[in-house]
């Protein structure tokens, strides 16, 4: 396993005070290795978003630590040049300038980092990587929604950053295009070696990665690796109504089951409730 380019310690984020104080994060300890593809699983208002900005160094923490890149992110002396160099966005919406074409778009995290031809150069082969060489020249609008998440991938990729931050990056896209989408993600970090890091509330969407961590009310509540799709998919079964009627847990019953099937199933099902609670090393 590559070296961590990720570790929280302890991370806490409080809005407000007293009683109408908000623990949006709560002791959040994560560790990611550069290289990985992780996906942070939770419902709306989990904290998971609240972790994302920590990471990308857009809000501060109320205590603990976040280290980026070998990077104490409280002690940073430049913050919008760590941004720059070292981690790039992408978020639901694409954010596109609508002014700009597709490559101008690209080259504007580039402002202050390279020459002009340099920028074009980088630009145009950004596009060709997310597929989109014949397209630079076209304006937000003239693309589709999926064309768009990809120039916002390839702008996000502009100063080759370290660690690429994907704020529910397919919930304003169709299937197809959500799917597209995923895919380029996947294939960049595996042949760029690109650490990413997916926020998301859709399975779907945690399950095209290599490690999922599930959030709730703050705290990360779950952690394990992808190794398998059809124990994935029954880990899920655990965790839903269905399966936890069929464990028998939270008074839920399966009546119509005979033992012999409940049994079975039971056994099945059991080794995965609760195997997910800890992290990786």
């Amino acid at each position: 396993m590559n070296d961590e380019l990720i570790r929280t310690v302890n991370l806490c984020k409080i809005y407000g005070a007293g009683e109408v104080s908000v623990h949006a994060l709560d002791g959040v300890n994560l560790t990611v290795p550069a290289g990985e593809l992780l996906a942070v699983m939770g419902p709306s208002g989990c904290g998971k978003s609240t972790l994302l900005n920590m990471l990308g160094a857009l809000d501060q923490p109320t205590s603990g630590e976040v280290w980026v890149a070998g990077e104490n992110l409280a002690r940073l002396r430049n913050v919008d040049a760590f941004r720059a160099k070292t981690v790039g966005f992408v978020f639901q919406l694409h954010n596109l300038l609508p002014t700009l074409s597709a490559q101008e778009n690209i080259e504007v995290p580039m402002q202050g980092q390279m020459s002009a031809g340099k920028r074009r150069e980088r630009a145009r082969m950004l596009l060709e990587m997310v597929g989109l060489g014949g397209r630079g020249g076209a304006l937000p609008n003239q693309l589709s929604g999926g064309q768009r998440q990809r120039v916002a991938v390839a702008r996000a990729l502009a100063n080759g950053p370290a660690l690429l931050l994907a704020d529910e990056p397919t919930g304003s896209l169709d299937t197809q295009s959500g799917e597209e989408v995923l895919a380029l993600l996947a294939d960049l970090n595996r042949t760029q070696n690109t650490t990413i890091v997916i926020v998301t509330h859709d399975r779907r969407v945690a399950q095209a990665t290599q490690r999922i961590v599930g959030m709730s009310d703050g705290r990360i509540v779950s952690d394990h690796r992808l190794l398998d799709p059809l124990e994935e998919d029954l880990r899920t079964l655990a965790d839903s109504r269905l399966g936890q009627a069929i464990l028998g847990q939270n008074g839920l019953k399966l009546d119509y089951l005979r033992s012999d099937e409940r049994q079975v199933l039971q056994q099945l099902l059991e080794r995965f409730e609760r195997s997910d609670t800890t992290a990786p090393h």
